[in-house]
């Protein structure tokens, strides 16, 4: 593994899951950076290498290949709960009573995907979390405490997330600390996707107090933060990485003058 930066991880073993790109993929430079040896796992490998950086192909949805996987790495000192993610799904309903079987299981894996992974691997990785008397940190989503139209699946697991970290952070001390990261709106390879073209990303930035979009290495930086010994007494905490978050409407509906107000 390369050198450490600073140190403040230096002699760690990490695992993120689903590192392979975007937040995932920052995460794990950081984790580098900051002197870890960092795994990630995902079904398929990085179409860019991640330098200093072991992957690992795991189907993170098939259970029993979870439990084979993480049980059988020597150590692990800090687990990155990066995993997770879905396309545009409109709650459009079924065809009548009985139907819409199809696109309630499309909701259910979205579910699965950000909520029951995550636990999971968690549950998996207990056991040298203990004895490494190491840490946790979930990757949320400003999506689960605001409404999520159009991805509203995505935003109740995200929500159910930062619940399950909290209970996590209890059950688990003193041994393991647990906390989550609450991002927002990240520019990574995939935010075109999202946004539309470079006209498109620059007018949701602007829609950001901090006046652009997160990178991959800000949510990196913060994992590296809360894993670290430099928040050896926060567990049961939700960090934004939200760049100051949104605009409130009401000030853009409000009267220069303020002369309607309530």
């Amino acid at each position: 593994m390369n050198g450490s930066v600073n140190g403040l991880l230096g002699g760690r073993v990490a695992l993120v899951t689903g590192g392979t790109r975007g937040v995932g993929a920052g995460v794990a430079r950081a984790l580098v950076e900051a002197g870890a040896e960092v795994v990630v796992c995902a079904r398929r490998p990085p179409d860019v290498p991640l330098s200093g950086v072991e992957f690992r192909a795991v189907d993170l949805r098939d259970r029993a290949a979870v439990y084979e996987f993480v049980e059988g790495l020597p150590r692990l000192d800090v687990l990155v709960n990066n995993v997770g993610g879905s396309p545009y799904r409109a709650l459009g309903g079924g065809a009548g009573v009985g139907g819409g079987g199809a696109d309630v299981e499309r909701h259910v894996r979205v579910v699965e995907l950000n909520l029951i992974t995550p636990l999971t691997v968690s549950l998996a990785a207990y056991g040298h979390l203990k004895r490494a008397r190491g840490s946790v940190v979930m990757i949320g989503s400003v999506s689960g405490s605001r409404p999520s139209p159009g991805t509203a699946a995505y935003g109740a697991a995200k929500a159910g997330l930062e619940h399950l970290a909290r209970s996590m952070a209890v059950e688990w001390a003193p041994d393991v600390r647990v906390n989550t990261l609450v991002v927002g709106m990240v520019r990574t390879e995939l935010s075109h996707l999202h946004y539309g073209g470079p006209d498109g990303l620059d007018a949701v930035a602007r829609t950001v107090p901090a006046g652009r979009l997160a990178e991959p290495s800000d949510v990196g930086a913060a994992a590296v933060f809360l894993a670290s010994d430099a928040a050896a007494y926060i567990s049961g905490a939700s960090l934004l990485v939200h760049g100051g978050g949104e605009r409130p409407a009401f000030l853009d509906a409000a009267t220069v003058n303020g002369a309607e107000s309530s």
